[in-house]
């Protein structure tokens, strides 16, 4: 099978096309044929030595979707030809996110979706609604798990509340979708006129650019009546965690889904305590998070946004893409 692996090369680390044999499995192990995988910012991450942690020479992409060609014998959950999408964490099914789950993140401890075919344990998968394409579910595994995950972490999120998503990306634009389908209100930042106005076409209620309001944590206040919003689902990290909790009303939420921004921070204890506001983080979430995300896409048949799809071939040119910080939502490479 063809597949690309992450290798290094002149202590640089690079992607390499190779073909390998097919991969066997496992009494509980199931072989899916890759139809389509997406990227997400940590990909990029990691080829710039940005990514905590030890990087393994893996098949990388933690996202894909495709269709089941064979299964171990012990298998239950999973039969050929079913229409299947995994969990980045492949053994984490619910309850809190244990040690020992960090052994196994598809793509970046064990071989990822971009190769023709992927082994994954049983417990990972999902089973994909018929609406959904194989393009759409590719889409889905980190980033909108990972949205799903930040507005429902501490309590649910509920109609008639009010969040605040940042940016074009994968994670800031399932926020928005998944909140306007909860029935809450959408506030913005962005970096530019023309992604404004893409976030406004999505449902957003307003968008400040931050480029030419750069304390846009006082243009949030204003548009909420200076109570502040509810929940902040933060992407960049150091350049946006003080604002973020300076944009969130008393009691309200803070997630910190990233660090597209940076890794430091400096956010003071008395700007959370004072105003009795909880910060968490979200490490995407879990099976049970992807299965109930998918049930309300359907209910809703929701389509995440695609910012653009390239054949496997041209897979250096998804990353390019994906390095240009110019996309308006998910870059999808199909097999």
């Amino acid at each position: 099978m063809k597949a690309v692996r992450l290798k290094v090369e002149n202590n640089k680390l690079n992607l390499v096309l190779n073909e390998e044999a097919k991969p066997s499995i496992g009494r509980r192990d199931v072989l899916v044929r890759v139809l389509a995988a997406s990227l997400n910012y940590r990909d990029q991450a990691i080829l710039q030595d940005n990514y905590p942690g030890e990087v393994k020479q893996v098949i990388p992409l933690s996202d894909g979707a495709g269709e089941v060609v064979a299964v171990g014998d012990s298998v239950t959950r999973v039969k050929v030809g079913d229409r299947v999408s995994a969990n980045c964490w492949e053994y984490w099914i619910g309850g809190p996110i244990l040690p020992e789950y960090f052994s196994s993140s598809v793509g970046f401890t064990t071989d990822g979706w971009l190769a023709e075919y992927i082994v994954l344990h049983e417990v990972a998968i999902v089973h994909l609604p018929d609406y959904l394409s194989f393009t759409a579910a590719a889409a889905l595994p980190c980033a909108a798990v990972t949205a799903w995950a930040a507005l429902n972490q501490k309590t649910p999120l509920s109609p008639g509340q009010t969040v605040l998503v940042q940016g074009t990306g994968g994670v800031a634009l399932f926020a928005l979708q998944i909140a306007k389908m909860v029935g809450a209100s959408v506030l913005a930042i962005t970096s530019s006129d023309e992604k404004a106005e893409k976030l406004k076409e999505l449902g957003a209620e307003a968008v400040v650019n931050y480029t030419n309001q750069p304390d846009w944590e006082k243009d949030i206040h204003a548009l909420t009546g200076g109570i502040g919003v509810d929940k902040v689902v933060d992407i960049a990290g150091e350049k946006t965690i003080v604002k973020s909790a300076a944009s969130t009303r008393i009691g309200g939420n803070v997630a910190l889904v990233g660090f597209a921004g940076g890794s430091g921070g400096g956010i003071s204890p008395i700007d959370i305590m004072s105003r009795a506001l909880s910060l968490n983080t979200t490490t995407m979430g879990t099976r049970m998070d992807f299965e109930a995300l998918l049930a309300a896409m359907a209910a809703h048949k929701m389509n995440p946004v695609i910012d653009r799809v390239f054949p496997f071939a041209d897979y250096q040119d998804a990353y390019s893409r994906l390095a240009s910080g110019a996309m308006v939502g998910k870059i999808v490479i199909e097999m």
